[in-house]
């Protein structure tokens, strides 16, 4: 019988191996990923500090107004824009991005799409 990995391991493995290559300095911070089966979280990490510059979610007050009545994905879409504007804010034009083991379809490229409609480049 074939044995099949759970698909949190294969995630988990998967975001291992990138997070090897992808980090976040200064100058290009890392656009990190985090979804539930509910939400999407969005955060600009510079990792030679270990801080969060700017950081979006579905779970914030001026997002659950903008997202009433919308998919997931276009949720996912407009926290991508959200992140961006934030980013910008601070002067950062520029990130890496990590989706953390996620594939990149569905929300996770909605909201890679979004962040890059709003002048975020990567």
């Amino acid at each position: 019988m074939i044995k099949k990995e759970n698909k949190q391991v294969q995630r988990k493995k998967r975001s291992l191996r990138v997070r090897k290559v992808v980090f976040g300095t200064a100058e290009r911070p890392r656009l990190c990923v985090h979804k539930t089966l509910s939400h999407i979280y969005a955060q600009v990490i510079n990792d030679d500090k270990g801080i969060t510059l700017a950081s979006a979610s579905t779970v914030q007050k001026d997002v659950i107004e903008l997202i009433k009545g919308k998919t997931k994905t276009e949720a996912a879409f407009i926290v991508g824009q959200c992140v961006a504007k934030a980013a910008k804010k601070k002067g950062i034009k520029t990130v890496v991005y990590d989706r953390a083991g996620n594939l990149y379809t569905g929300r996770v490229k909605a909201m890679a799409e979004g962040a890059r409609d709003a002048g975020l480049q990567f």
